[in-house]
């Protein structure tokens, strides 16, 4: 039973990390036209898309 449980917890970390670096490389091609700074920023992963909520986020909504 253990065992699952483990698994099941990887396999959520794995997709949350997957889908961070997506989301922050898609808003960084976005903002900046630059590939260059997708990868930097996909390397950040969350950090960057909550700086840029905080950063922008008045001017989104």
């Amino acid at each position: 039973m253990k065992n699952k449980s483990n698994q099941k917890t990887v396999n959520v970390i794995k997709k949350g990390i997957s889908f961070g670096t997506c989301l922050s490389m898609v808003i960084s091609y976005t903002a900046y036209k630059s590939i260059g700074w997708a990868i930097v920023h996909g390397c950040l992963s969350w950090i960057y898309v909550v700086y840029y909520l905080l950063k922008y986020a008045h001017t989104i909504f």
